[in-house]
């Protein structure tokens, strides 16, 4: 398969794993990407007037939460679903994937998006699209999933290991020639290949308080990667995923039907010259 055909096929994949799972993941793993909104505003400079884009908004949460700065707010997502659930929180929400969206050159102050780098197939061909998008000056800042994983991003993985789960052939893979190191050094690099400057990435650690049936109705539910495995097995191998998570999440409770899941991401930006 060539380098073309595997970026068209990782982004196939993103688009069908994610169509019909808004009301799944809004329940289940929407709280979890929701933590970095805060801090990912903070760093591309979000506040009252700015001209925001998020990108890959999902159910709305940064969205929302840049109203609330008093931003003027446009976002979009590729999934429909998606951007509906957007527009009913009072979001100026639309259709779009990267790495083409409907806008102008320089339209933006700020462009926002939290956990989307992780599901486009082109990532530098996404960022270079966000550059395009901004004035000068402008901001632009991104969280994505760390190569350096906290114990409570496993969970549900080690139970699909335990329970004896295949995964099926179509899990998006990105290509390796457009992959890139998941560390703090390795997201400003990439921000600068891009043509941002003052680029610069962390990582944010914290620990994600969700109920067990929480957590495991986002699996369930089809939500995801994880989702995309748990759905494609057979029902008696689903059931062993269920019994070994409700085993193994004993390592994360904290009360009754409780968990305290530590996960690790990196918060990157960089600005236009």
């Amino acid at each position: 398969m060539t380098a073309t055909n595997r970026t068209e096929a990782f982004d196939a994949a993103e688009r069908a794993m994610w169509k019909g799972r808004t009301e799944a993941y809004a329940g289940s793993f929407a709280r979890l990407c929701a933590y970095p909104v805060e801090a990912l505003l903070d760093a591309a400079g979000v506040g009252e007037g700015t001209r925001v884009l998020d990108v890959g908004t999902g159910t709305g949460t940064a969205a929302v939460a840049a109203l609330a700065r008093g931003a003027r707010v446009s976002a979009v997502d590729a999934d429909a679903g998606m951007a509906a659930a957007a527009r009913a929180r009072g979001v100026d929400a639309r259709v779009g994937e990267l790495p083409e969206l409907p806008y102008r050159d320089g339209e933006f102050d700020a462009v926002v998006g939290n956990f989307v780098l992780n599901h486009v197939g082109r990532p530098r061909t996404a960022l270079a699209e966000l550059h395009r998008l901004l004035r000068p000056g402008g901001r632009v800042a991104l969280t994505t999933w760390s190569a350096n994983r906290g114990a409570g991003q496993d969970l549900l993985g080690r139970a699909c290991e335990a329970g004896g789960a295949v995964p099926p052939p179509y899990v998006p893979r990105l290509d390796p020639e457009e992959d890139w190191p998941r560390t703090a050094e390795g997201f400003a690099q990439l921000l600068d290949g891009a043509g941002f400057v003052a680029s610069e990435a962390a990582e944010l650690a914290w620990d994600h308080r969700a109920g067990v049936e929480e957590w495991w109705s986002g699996a369930a539910g089809g939500v995801a990667t994880i989702g995309l495995v748990v759905t494609s097995q057979d029902p008696e191998t689903v059931a062993r995923i269920r019994r070994e998570y409700d085993r193994l999440s004993a390592e994360h409770t904290v009360a009754e039907g409780q968990l305290a899941l530590p996960h690790i991401a990196l918060l990157g930006s960089g600005r236009r010259a």
